[in-house]
């Protein structure tokens, strides 16, 4: 059985949640990937931690709304959300990769 959590969801300064504490309980974590919460930093922190406990790393892809938490409706076209979307993993696999993980 996998165990999934959402992580990473920390931006800068301001600290969400205890994502080492997290990592003892899950299999698997999805990892904020900057668009609606994270930040480059905070994204390799959180592989680094996820690697180092043996977590899989996953994607938690969001709309371009960190003021909103992707929550808010986003007026984009098809292939403006499916480039974001490949940016955004794009993005996880090398900060991921760099600090020894895959996506």
């Amino acid at each position: 059985m996998d165990l999934n959590s959402d992580v990473g969801e920390s931006f800068g300064e301001w600290p969400m949640g205890d994502d080492a504490a997290m990592f003892r309980f899950v299999t698997s974590a999805n990892i904020a990937c900057g668009f609606h919460a994270g930040d480059p930093s905070g994204i390799a922190r959180t592989c680094r931690a996820a690697v180092d406990s043996g977590v899989a790393i996953g994607a938690h892809v969001g709309y371009r709304d960190l003021v909103g938490f992707g929550r808010r409706f986003i007026d984009c076209s098809e292939s403006e959300l499916a480039d974001d979307v490949a940016y955004q993993i794009g993005a996880l696999q090398a900060l991921a990769r760099r600090e020894g993980g895959e996506v």
